[in-house]
């Protein structure tokens, strides 16, 4: 049996440090059109400056849409807190995957989150799911991983949370604290929405 392995760049594996300024690159995104067919959207481009520049954004990144942990907890903690967090100084909640826009949309839509159905919405009321396809953002942030041996995953993001204020990381919390290859554990343990709200309060205080 042969075994056609992925070998990434360093680069793409070493996370960046707070204070970096984050990659910017094109998030291949599907926006609410006025028709009204059964798939009433068309493609936008959006530049990671259309979404971050000016803005102050909780970002959590996770390995896969309808996975076990991204959907019984991760995602389902900051959609419930997603109101607090902008209380708190926020301006927007992205969760990003190595998805692409079609099943974002259909993971959202099995979380039960509300859609925002206004001509030019872009997924979701609360939470936006942010599809990061081609995996360009997560290497320009050093966090590209493979679980190619462990569970049949080729490249996609190593989980963790930032808060990113006008394309800079204010403050980055990563599982276990590196980016692993070929994981057997899937850490949770500071990327989760509590840990983020008690930052948020003790910036805000």
């Amino acid at each position: 049996m042969k075994t056609y392995t992925s070998t990434l760049d360093k680069a793409w594996t070493t996370p960046v440090g707070e204070g970096a300024e984050i990659p910017n690159v094109m998030f291949k995104t599907r926006t609410r059109v006025g028709s009204g067919d059964e798939n009433p959207f068309d493609w936008k481009d959006l530049t990671s400056e259309d979404l971050f520049k000016g803005k102050r954004i909780v970002l959590f990144s996770l390995p896969g849409a309808f996975t076990p942990t991204c959907s019984s907890t991760h995602l389902p903690g900051y959609e419930a807190a997603y109101e607090e967090m902008k209380k708190l100084g926020v301006d927007e909640v992205y969760c990003l995957s190595v998805n692409d826009a079609f099943v974002m949309r259909q993971w959202g839509l099995h979380q039960g989150l509300t859609e925002d159905k206004t001509v030019g919405g872009l997924g979701f009321e609360k939470v936006k799911l942010l599809p990061d396809g081609a995996c360009q953002f997560t290497r320009g942030m050093g966090m590209s991983c493979v679980w190619d041996s462990e569970r049949g995953f080729g490249e996609r993001t190593w989980r963790y949370s930032a808060v990113i204020d006008d394309m800079k990381v204010e403050k980055l919390f990563v599982e276990g604290g590196e980016v692993v290859q070929n994981s057997g554990p899937d850490p949770f343990e500071v990327s989760d929405s509590g840990t983020m709200v008690d930052y948020l309060k003790s910036k805000s205080n």
